[in-house]
């Protein structure tokens, strides 16, 4: 209770600190009283503004680092298999990049690599690096850093595009030919869940309250 007071009173003398604008329609909103576990939506518009979660790096450091794990695997192993007519053909997931390059296409590769590979594997390395920092905690000069490299990258990221794509055309394509699933589709789906959860406990405004204070001591 003696916290909470602490920080009604800070809030009091320094308002606009505590104040977080609405992504959505831009008004203010006071998150000083914000307290764990609880979450603040705009008064306006409904749309989440902050939340607040005493485990939130932990949780996200475990998601980050689960998430590396299944690109490892869904790299390593056939993504599908397809056979018709007697023809069989075994795909992984750069087989994706590969094809776009090999009919020309360089930059459409690239784009494709970047989009549901490099970047997501470039926000589980910022993840994990910026939430193992907050959770020792770790004050080095990299914290502001790293927020805006996760907070930047993970627009780009789009693995869970990508899966749900597949996902479509495997409706299609079950009509025209016999489709095996292989170890890599599993793997990359539970890679874009674990991925999706830890951007999840990565709230914008407890990750900047937390490298203010170490930058404070």
């Amino acid at each position: 209770m003696q916290g909470l007071t602490e920080v009604r009173l800070e809030a009091e003398q320094n308002p606009l600190r505590y104040a977080l604008a609405c992504r959505t329609c831009d008004l203010l909103v006071d998150v000083s009283a914000l307290k764990d576990g609880q979450s603040a939506a705009c008064p306006r518009c409904g749309h989440h503004v902050a939340r607040s979660n005493a485990r939130a790096f932990e949780h996200a450091t475990a998601f980050a680092v689960s998430s590396l794990i299944f690109l490892g695997v869904a790299l390593t192993f056939p993504f599908l298999s397809f056979s018709a007519s007697g023809l069989e053909s075994t795909i992984t997931l750069l087989d994706a990049p590969n094809a776009l390059l090999q009919q020309g296409m360089p930059g459409v590769a690239a784009l494709v690599a970047g989009f549901i590979i490099v970047i997501p594997a470039a926000v589980a390395l910022l993840s994990i690096a910026l939430t193992v920092s907050l959770n020792l905690p770790l004050r080095h000069p990299f914290l502001a850093s790293l927020a805006r490299g996760v907070f930047g990258l993970k627009t780009w990221a789009m693995a869970e595009v990508f899966f749900i794509g597949v996902v479509v055309s495997l409706v299609k394509i079950a009509a025209l030919a016999s489709v095996e699933i292989g170890t890599a589709f599993w793997a990359y789906a539970v890679f874009t869940v674990s991925q999706t959860l830890t951007l999840a406990n990565l709230d914008r405004y407890q990750c900047w309250s937390a490298i203010e204070e170490l930058s404070a001591q």
